[in-house]
């Protein structure tokens, strides 16, 4: 296969670590050419320092690092404000002026689109619809991207995402086991992420988790802490056989394939 060019849109810098990982390691030692850019610094997520300008400055030093660990050629931030942990993202009054979630669709994909021009982009791997769990900011992920690859003519649009179905069944069946926290509904997963009839792409991972785990370990800020029920944290500590096999996959969807089709690799073309 020709080296080409696929480029990774997320939310905030540790976002590239949890979805995509694996598959931009994968694509970077394939010789092809590999960009990772965010819509935030994140600089209203949690870390042991104040939320503001300092842990924005400290979250895009750690996406540089995991960035250097999967191959990434280019790493840009497009500067709008984290619009903040809750999952509606609150109200107006608590959020920066340019929070993302609230910003014109039509501007934000332009600058993004800018980006997919210029680097002649032939993919580009945004969230699904329900922006993973939900937050607001992954879901602008979506409608930004969506129309930033319909201005840059962009062939390959993938919705990172991951199967809702035995992450369900697996929820349900640990609640029968483990008290979780009063705030968390299993329910909610129910429309999370997307349905296993729906994923046209299943990417095997499992020689690059290396780089996956390198790439969660970058991001200090977001996996260590008072909090030792942080995602990162919680999935860092999962033995390497273990982590391989629950982390040894990634999931995608190509909204125009037929339904039914099911791709391993990213760039692996449906027959005509």
């Amino acid at each position: 296969m020709p080296p080409r060019t696929a480029v990774f849109f997320h939310a905030h810098p540790d976002d590239e670590a949890l979805l995509t990982a694996g598959t931009m390691a994968m694509l970077a030692a394939e010789g092809h050419r590999v960009v990772l850019v965010t819509a935030t610094a994140g600089e209203r997520g949690l870390a042991d320092m104040a939320p503001g300008e300092a842990l924005g400055e400290t979250r895009l030093k750690e996406l540089y690092e995991s960035a250097a660990v999967l191959g990434c050629a280019r790493v840009e931030c497009l500067g709008y404000g984290d619009s903040g942990l809750s999952p509606k993202g609150g109200s107006a009054e608590e959020r920066p002026d340019n929070a993302f979630m609230d910003a014109d669709i039509e501007e934000a994909a332009k600058a993004l689109a800018a980006i997919l021009q210029e680097e002649r982009a032939d993919l580009l791997a945004i969230y699904d619809p329900a922006g993973g769990y939900g937050h607001p900011d992954h879901v602008q992920v979506h409608r930004v991207g969506s129309r930033a690859a319909e201005i840059a003519g962009t062939e390959i649009v993938l919705e990172a995402t991951v199967n809702r179905d035995p992450l369900v069944r697996l929820l349900k069946l640990a609640t029968k086991f483990y008290r979780f926290p009063p705030e968390f509904d299993v329910r909610t997963f129910e429309s999370a992420y997307s349905p296993g009839e729906a994923i046209t792409h299943r990417v095997n991972v499992r020689r690059y988790t290396r780089q996956k785990r390198g790439s969660m370990s970058a991001h200090v800020s977001q996996a260590s802490g008072g909090d030792s029920d942080r995602t990162l944290a919680v999935m860092l500590k999962v033995p390497g056989p273990l982590y391989r096999l629950v982390f040894g996959t990634e999931w995608y969807v190509r909204r125009d394939l037929p339904p039914g089709a099911r791709l391993r690799h990213p760039f692996e073309r449906w027959p005509e």
